[in-house]
This record gives C-alpha cells, sequence and structure tokens, in this order.
C-alpha cells in the first residue's frame, strides 16, 4: 500500500502529442491504488482514445457537459456530466500533458471547455505537467504563466530535457509517467500532518500460556488498533504496530508490524520503541493477570475441580507514562459500570494525555465489531463525545484529535 492507495485522482488530459503517455500514466496511478477518472479536451482524443483511458482507469471518461454519443432510440434527454460534483470527488487534481494553450487559459480564468470548468471548481490541490516544444516553453508569456499559476497555489511538474516532437532537442518535454507519479508522492507525503512523526499503537488481546495448548485471553479483534495504524500511515506517520494474536493483515508500507502473544513480549517490544516515539496509542487489550506456572506439558483432565493460581502482569501503560518525556500519551478504557469515573482514575494514574472510553453496554461498541462509540477524554478531563461510527472513522476522529492537541 502506498500514499496513493485509496486517493480519487483526476487527470485532465490535454491536445498535445505526449497524451499518448496518459495511457502509461492511468496504469500507474490505479496500480499504486488510486482512484481515477479522466477529463479530457475535445483535441486529446485526437492522441488517445477516450476507450483507452476508460478501460485503464474502469471509470467514465469525461469531455463535454452532456453525455456523448447517447443512445438515438432513447427519448431520454442527454445525462448532464455536473463539473463540480466531479471537482469535490477529487482529493488531487493532476493535468498531464498541460498544453500552452491550456495553462494560459488556466492563468486567465478562461471556460471554454468541459476541463477548464472542472480545473476553475476544483478544491484540492492542482498538479500541471507542463508538455511544448522548445520555443513555447522558453517564450515569456509561458514564463509569466507559470508564475500566475504557481502564485494561485498550483504545483508545477517540470518539463524534462529531451527530444521533443518537431525533432529539437530542450526543455519542454513531459515528465514521464514514472517521474510523476513519483513527484506526486513526495509531494503529498511533504504536505501531510504527521510527516516526520513515528507513532507507536499497539493492537488486539494478548495470550497467557496455561500450558503448551491452552491459554487466558479475550475477544480483542484488533480492528481498533490496526484502523488507527492505517490512518496514521495515511497522514504521513512512520508507524510501529504492536500486534497480539489476531486474524488481521495491514499492507502498508508505512507501518511496520511487530507480532507478539504474551503481555509480557508487548511490554519489552513496547518500552523498546517508546523512547524514539512522538506518539503512543496503546489501543490492545492486555491481559491484567497470567498463571503463575505454566505447565511444560498439556494438563491432563482429572476428576474434580482444577484451580489456577495467578499473578498480575506488568501494566504496561503505567509503565510507559512513568518513563514519558515529550510525547503525547494515549490510552484505552473499556469499561462496564461507573465509565466516566474509571476512565478519569486511569487518565490520571497512568499520566495520560488522552484517554478513549468505550463501554460494552454500548450498542455497536466493543470488541470484534466493525463500529465503536467513544468518548475522548483530555487531561483535563473535558469529555468529547462521538456517535456510533465504523472503526475506520473513529481511527480519523481520535487522531484529528491528537495532532491538533499535540502540535504533531
Amino acid at each position: 500500500m502506498t500514499v496513493l492507495s485509496g486517493k480519487n485522482i483526476l487527470l485532465g488530459v490535454t491536445g498535445g502529442i505526449a497524451a499518448y503517455k496518459s495511457a502509461f500514466l492511468v496504469r500507474l496511478l490505479v496500480k499504486k491504488g488510486a482512484n481515477v477518472k479522466v477529463v479530457m479536451t475535445s483535441s486529446a482524443k485526437e492522441f488517445v482514445t477516450p476507450l483507452t483511458l476508460s478501460t485503464l482507469s474502469k471509470n467514465e471518461v469525461f469531455s463535454s457537459f452532456t453525455e456523448e454519443n447517447p443512445d438515438p432510440k432513447s427519448f431520454k434527454e442527454p445525462k448532464w456530466n455536473n463539473h463540480v460534483e466531479l471537482a469535490l470527488w477529487a482529493d488531487y487534481m493532476l493535468i498531464a500533458p498541460a498544453t500552452a494553450n491550456t495553462l494560459s487559459k488556466m492563468a486567465h480564468g478562461a471556460c471554454d471547455n468541459f476541463l477548464l470548468a472542472v480545473y476553475l471548481s476544483a478544491d484540492c490541490p492542482v498538479f500541471y505537467a507542463p508538455a511544448m516544444d522548445l520555443d513555447m516553453y522558453k517564450h515569456p508569456t509561458t514564463e509569466e504563466t507559470f508564475k500566475k499559476l504557481d502564485s494561485f497555489g498550483n504545483i508545477q511538474i517540470p518539463a524534462a530535457f529531451g527530444e521533443l516532437a518537431s525533432g529539437l532537442v530542450g526543455q519542454g518535454r513531459m515528465a514521464e509517467p514514472d517521474e510523476i507519479v513519483s513527484f506526486l508522492e513526495r509531494d503529498i507525503l511533504k504536505r501531510l500532518p504527521l510527516k516526520g512523526k513515528r507513532i507507536m499503537i499497539t493492537a488486539g488481546p494478548t495470550y497467557e500460556a496455561i500450558d503448551p495448548v491452552r491459554f487466558i485471553g479475550n475477544h480483542s479483534s484488533g480492528k481498533m488498533g490496526y484502523a488507527l495504524a492505517e490512518e496514521a500511515a495515511f497522514l504521513g506517520a512512520e508507524v510501529i504496530l504492536i500486534s497480539g494474536p489476531v486474524n488481521l493483515e495491514l499492507n502498508n508500507d508505512f507501518v511496520k508490524i511487530e507480532r507478539v502473544t504474551s503481555a509480557a513480549e508487548m511490554y519489552e517490544i513496547a518500552h523498546r520503541y517508546f523512547p524514539s516515539c512522538n506518539i503512543a496509542i496503546l489501543s490492545a487489550a492486555v491481559a491484567d493477570y497470567k498463571p503463575s506456572q505454566v505447565a511444560e506439558e498439556k494438563i491432563k483432565k482429572k476428576e474434580g475441580n482444577m484451580t489456577i493460581e495467578l499473578t498480575k502482569t506488568q501494566d504496561i501503560l503505567l509503565s510507559l507514562g512513568k518513563i514519558k518525556k515529550d510525547q503525547y500519551l494515549v490510552g484505552f478504557a473499556l469499561e462496564t459500570e461507573n465509565e466516566e469515573e474509571n476512565a478519569k482514575l486511569k487518565l490520571k494514574k497512568k499520566n495520560l494525555d488522552l484517554i478513549v472510553l468505550n463501554s460494552l453496554r454500548d450498542e455497536g461498541a466493543g470488541f470484534q465489531k466493525d463500529t465503536n462509540k467513544v468518548t475522548l477524554i483530555s487531561k483535563d478531563n473535558k469529555l468529547y463525545p462521538f456517535p456510533v461510527k465504523p472503526k475506520t472513522e473513529v481511527a480519523k476522529d481520535i487522531l484529528e484529535y491528537i495532532i491538533d492537541k499535540s502540535h504533531a
């Protein structure tokens, strides 16, 4: 998984010979996990077909305000293509190739085609990759166009030096598709709020062995912790995910997973990474007790009852609270009674900056579910309640609060 995974990218294609590269660009973006929609100018269709780009993007290609080639047998009016809706769909807009003609119109607010209407409606970062011949690229009006577009906040992906369609050699060749994708990834990472931050997250249950085949555990699925890890990575963080035994996978270049079984193992690895972290979120359901003795062989069933002596496990959250320096430390509290009071006590006792309270009594909250209902309690005991949401959305709420309050 990459920084482009799940991102909505609107690709504008204009009428230059470099338009043939747009097919390779769409393919690369889709391979990176992006959702891609294409808007073309009429002249762009002379260089690459809408069918090619539609097939590669798996989405309809747009080039006019109304549906093109409607069924002549249908009595329905042609469908209107909503340029505002399309622009708002996009997380990023990329115009590649961007010809001198289109760039000049963008700089001066001209709006004589569907692509320009979408551009003027865009409320997201706009990237453009110039493509033109050497003399056009060096012309003073082109330089003024670049300055104006950059002053609007548009981001130029510089043209490359090389052989041009005219046979000349020089500046003006559109950057290659892989270079454009790399530029996007670097720029997006640079702007993410958690870029340069290291976050440690614990997730799932711990299993405390009774014998080689039995253990004491709990019903934690790890879904909340994994959602937090994925969202933190999307926001640019380097994530250390310390995971108990769960049936979940997370393939993300920015998440390192350390798999553990017992509370003792989680304690050791959490202490290994904590000193180098900026933020630590401990969402794992760690066992409070473990068997005093672990049998070397499977315990055979006998007549009568069996008693297992339990001893306390090391409290990971408490121990980190004692040694924390600048780290922003977050704990979770799953309560069944006196929820708010118990959570506030835990917040103070363990020297936390934030505690996330959820109750087994709340519909849609707790173990094994895809949803959760939480209340964030700050260090000054202020409450921030949220309704039932998917755990992916809860992760966004938690991290948004942390970014705001920790000045991450």
